[in-house]
């Protein structure tokens, strides 16, 4: 297995934010039934979701959970020499009243837009728990994984700690937000926020859009990513 790809692999899940889910036909059966969903990360690195009770890939997920996510550059001009990430995995409908506010939290400071889908409009949550990976880096570049997702150390249990580091950032330094912006060459307009720290960078969310900025090392503490966010402040 290499390191550079399962590392690239991951990547490409944390920069892109939306992707084709297939499942198999319940109405059509031995047939793949693909539909486009957004998605964030949750504490394990897997792939949240929020998808409605009645949506044909529900109900399929509600015979056969065993699906597929495929995620793609989302700015490629040519799809064959870009990087694609192919995950194969058994789906999980998330039932416990705590997890499932954790996992609210977290996907709506991704996606507010969503508001309160999961109550009002009998919107579910559910995670895609791995089972093998398959990456494409380009031509030639081809890969079958079975460790790509890095759990967030930050984002475990209530996710408390990762959500009170996002606050404070939004809350008291808007300057150096806007200074990653400019460093990133992102749009400037409207006004970014931090939508989520992981150990290997964090995302900003401009309007609707996502964008994944690395740290220069994997960072597994508070202190370190403090740390890590005032370096690249100093740029």
């Amino acid at each position: 297995m290499s390191a550079r790809a399962v590392k690239n692999a991951r990547q490409l899940l944390l920069e892109e934010y939306r992707g084709v889910l297939s499942t198999h036909s319940r109405s059509m059966p031995g047939f793949p039934f693909g539909s486009a969903v957004p998605y964030c990360l949750d504490a394990n690195g897997w792939p949240l979701l929020l998808i409605s009770r009645i949506a044909q890939h529900t109900r399929n997920l509600q015979t056969d959970n065993k699906c597929s996510l495929l995620v793609g550059e989302r700015a490629a001009e040519d799809v064959q020499a870009a990087g694609r990430l192919t995950l194969l995995a058994e789906a999980r409908k998330l039932v416990d009243p705590p997890v499932v506010e954790a996992a609210a939290r977290r996907y709506y400071r991704y996606f507010p837009e969503a508001g309160d889908y999961h109550r009002v409009h009998d919107f579910d949550f559910w995670v895609l728990q791995p089972v093998r990976w398959r990456y494409i880096g380009g031509f030639g570049a081809i890969h079958w994984l079975d460790e790509v997702a890095l759990a967030n150390p930050f984002a475990a249990g209530d996710g408390a700690q990762e959500q009170g580091m996002v606050a404070h950032m939004n809350d008291d330094h808007a300057a150096a937000i806007a200074h990653y912006v400019e460093q990133a060459g992102l749009p400037a307009s409207p006004p970014a926020q931090l939508a989520g720290i992981d150990s290997e960078g964090f995302h900003l969310r401009i309007g609707q859009a996502l964008h994944w900025l690395p740290f220069a090392e994997i960072c597994e503490t508070p202190l370190a990513v403090r740390q890590a966010l005032v370096a690249m402040a100093r740029r």
